[in-house]
């Protein structure tokens, strides 16, 4: 299994990017997948949460209400659709999907089977 994450880049504050994360070898639409960051000097924290066959997807509180997360099944890819981007946003971003990882154990992306190589996010002031 392999996830390939893209979409990372330079943004001004205010600006918008889109991440994808593709997979080979699973299949997104029965996997939990998160979308995770880590800033220079910080922990790596949870932004966004999909369960598998559910519509209701978590996002942390310094996201909600600006990032998206969003499943194409036909192209087996997940992206995160980040707009009103902040400074603080800057991070590098993985991916990671498991198949049979329990909710309450997503929101650390140690637990999933399978981890993106990161791509990195950073917004300008």
């Amino acid at each position: 299994v392999q996830l390939q994450a893209s979409g990372g880049g330079l943004v001004q504050a205010g600006g918008s990017l889109r991440l994808s994360c593709a997979a080979s070898g699973l299949t997104f639409r029965s996997a939990t997948v998160g979308w995770f960051r880590q800033a220079p000097g910080k922990e790596q924290e949870v932004v966004a949460r999909s369960k598998r066959y559910d519509s209701n997807p978590y996002y942390a509180d310094s996201v909600r209400g600006r990032f998206t997360i969003s499943r194409d099944n036909a192209k087996n890819t997940v992206y995160l659709q980040m707009n009103s981007l902040k400074p603080e946003d800057t991070a590098v971003y993985y991916c990671a999907a498991d198949s049979r990882i329990i909710w309450s154990s997503s929101s650390k992306i140690s637990n999933y089977a399978y981890k993106g190589q990161g791509t990195l996010v950073t917004v300008s002031s």
